[in-house]
């Protein structure tokens, strides 16, 4: 005979309260016609599980019902492999055996002792659930225990532990939840989609299977862009912008009219201005108090940060918030002197053009100022240097790389502004270097100059080339 008794179950289900016994009752049924069958229940944790009836006697071809109970505890025992009740039989010919006989029997081994079955105890409810998404478990031994646990559960208790889970990190768990009938759509007590939540979390493959899953986001309180750009994740970024890139706009706001460059640049977050700037934001957007992201990056003395946006922008520099202040002087007020050649360099170089100090030329860019940086009209240092007439300010910043074509925010060249003034040697200077006098203007106008030996025999003709000149505001800024 294989077995003498047959469990009414193959496996033991307890609903696991935190702080709380549970309990579970099951059946052996004795498949002997004539004789009686003792019976031995265990555990290898005899110290977390007890039994009401650890020994008893069935008579033949009857049944009896045997209860576990669990001790209160803060997390279930999950072991792997899990736990089980061992159910030892032995036959009782007579019938009748006291407890002391039972005991004596079951504690010596041999032919006399059967290993009827061997029941698996598995624990449900949401506090299992619970318990794997804050613990450290490894996402293969959960795998053991989750969807046993989520058939104790309600649809509205998945949903719940669903939210748990977006910033848990645990994709698999998030996407077994959903799979179970957890609603990907679930707002959070502030209307906030799973979605920020794992963004906030920092969670890539969690926001992945969210993405997949078809989660859905509200563009006036899931400002996702701006909890990944506060953390300087790029990769989220990227996600969410291939996702929602058509239903949310990366120059999207917060509460404080932010944007998610806004955000990077009060916390120095570099990486995330490029991407920004990569996929079309705007580095001039001003928020509620008409700051824009330069100003943020200058007055939390982010460097890198700051040298980004000047780069993205001719304005910013210039721009005034609502107290009337630029980036330099929020620098200064809050003793960011780390960033203050960045934010001035490029005036103290435009000055330098200005006036021929070529030794100051030299300090500026020495110091890292950009000979070719613009200012907010698109002027360049060479610009400057053009229109006064300093020839050696010129030749000094030809030697240092200055643009000869380049073009200010009206399409004019330094070569335009030189002649306009009617500095000569300065045109002829910068001809020389490259500079075209067909290239013509945004507003298309055109230099109209002849050749450098035609100019050399008349160096008037010069004069009044330009078609359409400088206006007054054009000169009075140089």
């Amino acid at each position: 005979m294989d077995r003498l008794v047959k469990a009414d179950v193959k496996e033991v289900e307890l609903v696991f309260i935190k702080g709380q016994k549970s309990s579970t009752s099951f059946t052996l049924t004795n498949l002997m016609h004539t004789m009686s069958v003792a019976v031995s229940l265990s555990t290898k944790t005899p110290s977390f599980f007890s039994f009401n009836k650890p020994f008893t006697i069935i008579p033949p071809l009857s049944s009896s019902s045997y209860t576990i109970l669990s001790q209160p505890s803060d997390q279930p025992p999950l072991t792997n492999p899990p736990d089980a009740i061992t159910v030892k039989t032995t036959m009782v010919p007579l019938g009748k055996v006291n407890h002391d006989d039972i005991c004596h029997r079951f504690s010596k081994p041999g032919p006399h002792i059967f290993k009827d079955a061997t029941l698996p105890i598995s624990f449900l409810g949401p506090h299992v659930i619970e318990h794997l998404i804050s613990s450290n478990t490894q996402i293969s031994d959960t795998d053991l225990y989750l969807n046993r646990a989520i058939s104790g559960c309600f649809g509205n208790q998945i949903t719940a532990l669903l939210q748990s889970a977006a910033v848990s990190g645990k994709a698999d768990l998030v996407r077994t939840l959903i799979d179970h009938g957890g609603d990907v759509n679930h707002k959070d007590s502030n209307g906030r989609s799973l979605i920020s939540l794992a963004v906030e979390a920092g969670n890539l493959d969690v926001l992945n299977v969210l993405i997949s899953s078809g989660c859905e986001i509200d563009n006036t309180v899931d400002h996702v862009f701006h909890y990944a750009a506060a953390i300087n994740r790029v990769d989220l970024m990227d996600a969410l912008f291939r996702a929602y890139k058509n239903s949310i706009s990366i120059d999207s706001v917060d509460f404080h009219a932010r944007t998610p460059i806004h955000i990077s640049s009060i916390h120095g977050c570099t990486q995330v201005i490029r991407f920004c700037l990569s996929v079309g934001a705007s580095p001039e957007a001003l928020d509620v108090d008409k700051c824009t992201p330069l100003h943020l990056a200058a007055n939390g003395g982010h460097l890198d940060a700051v040298e980004c946006l000047l780069e993205a922008s001719n304005y910013s520099k210039y721009a005034l918030n609502k107290q009337g202040k630029t980036a330099f002087t929020l620098a200064v007020e809050n003793d960011r002197s780390n960033v203050y050649g960045s934010l001035h360099l490029g005036d103290a170089l435009s000055r330098a053009a200005r006036i021929g100090d070529v030794n100051g030329i030299k300090s500026c860019i020495d110091e890292g100022a950009n000979v070719n940086g613009k200012d907010q009209n698109g002027w360049t240092p060479l610009h400057r240097a053009a229109f006064k007439g300093k020839l050696e300010s010129v030749r000094a910043l030809l030697g240092y790389g200055g643009e000869v074509n380049v073009v200010d925010d009206n399409g004019y060249t330094p070569l335009h502004c030189a002649v306009e003034a009617g500095h000569v040697q300065v045109a002829l200077l910068l001809i020389g270097h490259g500079a075209k006098a067909n290239l013509k203007s945004m507003k298309g106008t055109s230099m109209g100059v002849g050749s450098k030996s035609d100019c050399c025999k008349n160096h008037c003709c010069y004069r009044g080339c330009i078609v359409q000149p400088l206006c007054n505001e054009e000169k009075e800024r140089a």
